[in-house]
């Protein structure tokens, strides 16, 4: 291996995980290092005038060169075959820094009703004030993305699977619609990783993440990140080098490291899910199961060809509205009631008044969003702990 670290064409997901990103100091160090630091010395006026001119490629201020950062943002966009990666501040920070960078007042973005509810809430409320609007459609129907498009329109926007119905759409002929229509079509990763999708290799412009979720999978630290082609890359890192929503020294470490795991964790985390979406199927309290790894889902055959794993988040329904979803969350003594997910922790959450309590009425129905729904996020403790908590809750509806 030598010092650049350059990927070698041949290496497995696996590896690049591991190897790819980091380039040596003079230190020779093994491990990835921080850069703590705000800004940068140099060894005369007119190097310090060449690197802030552009000159001379080098760092300048930590709000946008920093090796850190770099780091992380090289290896994942090896992990996704993309050709750069910016690294933001947060998964919503991705969002935000990637339309201010591509779009403008007049612009039309059209999106699945299926998104998390901070991003609706971004795209209606404050895109809106930009005059940037936002159509809505049935996440999986692709005759409405289509139907929805109008000369206007210079951006798609999907999260698949969807969060928390597991729904699942057509990559590839998403990609085919938008690019007809001169259009981007950028995809929320967060839920599978590339260890488990690639958009990009399906024919996706660009790939957002929150890098607090699986990226860095222990919970740690809030961080976002944009892959793509670097035409549209170098505007969106003008945006974070500009408006600042940058990634800390430190999380970018951590993500780096959370990386080396990656595709081990989401394996396991698959597995479990699996099987407890089995178990939940049959509870007698259970009305439905949203995962799109269990043969009933509408769209398992679509999810089992462009995706290698079904992800570890599912949605049920239970029978009893609010009352009785939050009695099953509130029975759980070792599953975490929190809003997050991505964690070697099982989260467990109830959408319509948490992640999505944001939303009209009306938006939390056009989106699938019921009273009775639960959001489980499984994690990688033994699956039949997992079980016995749900089941305290459950077995009391039954």
């Amino acid at each position: 291996m030598n010092d650049e670290m350059s990927p070698d064409d041949s290496w497995a997901l696996e590896t690049l995980a591991i190897r790819a990103g980091h380039r040596r100091t003079h230190e020779q160090e093994h491990g990835e290092p921080i850069f703590p630091t705000s800004s940068f010395v140099y060894g005369s006026a007119a190097e310090a005038a060449r690197k802030f001119g552009g000159e001379e490629r080098g760092n300048v201020y930590s709000r946008f060169t920093n090796p850190t950062v770099h780091t992380f943002e090289r290896r994942l966009a090896a992990l996704e075959g993309g050709e750069r990666c910016v690294a933001t501040s947060s998964g919503m920070a991705a969002i935000l820094s990637t339309v201010l960078a591509l779009l403008q007042a007049g612009d039309e973005i059209v999106a699945s009703r299926s998104l998390f509810g901070s991003t609706v809430s971004l795209f209606d409320k404050y895109f809106g004030k930009l005059g940037i609007a936002t159509c809505y459609v049935e996440l999986s129907d692709l005759a409405a993305w289509e139907a929805a498009i109008t000369p206007r329109t210079r951006l798609l926007f999907a999260e698949t699977p969807s969060n928390p119905l597991s729904e699942v759409v057509d990559i590839a002929a998403l990609a085919e619609i938008a690019h007809r229509h001169e259009a981007l079509l950028a995809i929320d990763n967060c839920f599978l990783t590339p260890a488990l999708q690639k958009p990009l290799t399906l024919g996706a412009d660009l790939v957002i993440h929150s890098a607090t979720k699986y990226l860095d999978g222990q919970g740690r630290a809030v961080g976002g990140a944009v892959v793509g082609h670097d035409k549209e890359l170098e505007e969106v890192f003008g945006v974070v080098r500009t408006c600042g929503p940058c990634l800390s020294p430190f999380n970018a470490w951590l993500f780096t490291k959370g990386l080396e795991t990656l595709s081990l964790r989401m394996r396991a985390h698959c597995e479990n899910a699996q099987t407890l979406a089995g178990w939940l199927q049959a509870h007698p309290a259970v009305a439905r199961v949203h995962y799109s790894g269990l043969a009933e889902h509408p769209q398992h055959e679509l999810a089992r060809r462009q995706q290698s794993g079904f992800g570890a988040v599912l949605g049920f329904e239970v029978k009893g509205g609010r009352e009785a979803a939050w009695s099953v969350i509130d029975a759980t003594r070792m599953l975490s009631i929190t809003g997050n997910l991505g964690d070697v922790k099982t989260t467990i959450t109830h959408p319509a008044t948490t992640t999505h309590g944001r939303l009209s009425q009306p938006q939390k129905e056009a989106a699938g969003i019921g009273e009775g729904l639960i959001r489980v996020a499984v994690g990688l403790e033994a699956l039949d702990d997992i079980r016995r908590d749900l089941a305290r809750g459950l077995d009391a509806l039954a």
